[in-house]
């Protein structure tokens, strides 16, 4: 279950960054010389479900993988600025935060 859900993360961060470039291009279309509604009212939409689900999964994940609460709150803010997270998921990647290999508990202090 952990590597799906990491895997869905994964996803997840991708969805909402290309939704992010299809809304900007579809508010320079509304604002630009075609003046077309049509871009925003498609891609708005999409890319508030792909937000709700990033967060959602950051908060699943964090959980799982035993992020700390800066790199979870971290993971939640790159939600905003356009492709952050992408940039987040690199990040988390090189780090190990998104390993999914089991780690071994401590090995207990050896009595006696």
């Amino acid at each position: 279950m952990r590597e799906k859900v990491t895997r869905l993360f994964v996803a997840a961060a991708i969805a909402e960054a290309c939704s992010w470039l299809a809304l900007l291009v579809g508010m320079a279309v509304k604002y630009g010389p075609p003046e077309n509604e049509l871009g925003v009212k498609i891609f708005g939409p999409l890319h508030g479900g792909l937000f709700i689900a990033y967060a959602l999964l950051v908060l699943v994940v964090a959980g799982l993988q035993r992020w700390s609460l800066p790199a979870t709150v971290v993971a939640l803010a790159c939600a905003v600025p356009p492709f952050a997270t992408l940039i987040y998921e690199r990040w988390a990647r090189r780090r190990g935060m998104l390993d999914t290999a089991r780690r071994p508990a401590r090995e207990p202090a050896p009595v006696g």
